[in-house]
């Protein structure tokens, strides 16, 4: 028996994806809207069909498809991978020797982030003052269920010991109660204490508690309350981060806007997956792994 490279596996799995692409657009199975590019033009986008391209990526999806090529994504994800990744510690037994440890993985491995939670954002903040890993922490963390006013005096002070990055939890309850107003406004308080200071926001809608209809409609708010990121979930809930989630997500915000894949990211192909569906960020407890599992290829 004939056993394949890893190179030569990825390159198969491309030229597939793109073929089962091509099919079911020619089957009508894909509409390609007026603002979408036809099918030949992606194959010369250089591996950035889910960006550009996100209805067709999430019909296949929908079709059946469980994995894609990381061409499909961003190239070269095997090498990058890093970068996309919030490398996270948040459990509520942490102590200050694992954060230490945490921020020592995270600039050996050149992760884009630590994220912690709000009591150990000084002490982060301080390990890496002289990287460019970013301090990202948490509020209203992980019910959402804090006043808005609670939500932006926890971001405040986050930004004053040292955080870069706000992620935030929607009121879950507001959205599924229709109270839109209330919901943009509760994300809205946080995104303008974030960007006061220069930092970012990503808006936690926790997906696995929601319907599609609910999925689209915190998007649009978070989008419309000027966040940065809108992410899948807490990692703390009743489940995580799905391709098809995250598809629904880009196609949802567009090309622009951050999308956060988070909670039950464990393996190098859950990484590949996530970025080919759309994600630009990943939170994951598992980074270093991830990260030797793509060194080993």
């Amino acid at each position: 028996m004939t056993t394949l490279d890893n190179q030569t596996v990825e390159h198969l799995i491309d030229v597939i994806s793109r073929e089962v692409l091509r099919v079911m657009q020619e089957q009508g199975k894909i509409e390609v809207s007026p603002a979408t590019p036809k099918l030949e033009a992606c194959l010369d986008c250089i591996g950035h069909c889910a960006r550009e391209c996100p209805d067709k990526i999430r019909a296949a999806i929908q079709a059946g498809a469980e994995r894609f090529s990381a061409n499909l994504g961003i190239g070269r994800v095997n090498l990058e991978v890093a970068h996309f990744i919030d490398h996270t510690l948040l459990k509520a037994d942490a102590t200050a020797q694992q954060i230490a440890q945490l921020c020592h993985e995270a600039m050996l491995y050149n992760f884009a982030s630590v994220c912690v939670n709000p009591t150990h954002v000084g002490l982060a903040a301080q390990l890496l003052q002289h990287s460019d890993v970013k301090v990202c922490t948490v509020v209203g963390f992980p019910l959402g269920a804090t006043s808005p006013q609670a939500k932006v005096s926890e971001t405040e002070q986050a930004l004053n010991d040292g955080a870069t990055e706000i992620d935030m939890v929607i009121n879950i309850g507001a959205l599924k109660g229709k109270e839109d107003d209330l919901v943009e406004q509760d994300i809205a308080g946080v995104v303008r204490a974030a960007h006061s200071r220069d930092a970012i926001c990503k808006v936690i809608i926790e997906t696995a508690l929601l319907t599609q209809e609910e999925k689209v409609r915190a998007c649009q708010l978070s989008k419309k309350a000027g966040a940065d990121f809108v992410k899948t979930s807490t990692g703390f809930s009743s489940g995580g981060a799905t391709i098809e989630d995250v598809a629904l997500m880009r196609q949802t915000v567009g090309p622009k806007l951050g999308v956060k894949a988070a909670g039950g990211i464990k393996t190098l192909s859950d990484a590949q997956n996530m970025i080919a569906a759309g994600a630009t960020r990943l939170g994951a407890s598992a980074g270093v792994k991830i990260i030797q599992e793509a060194q080993s290829l």
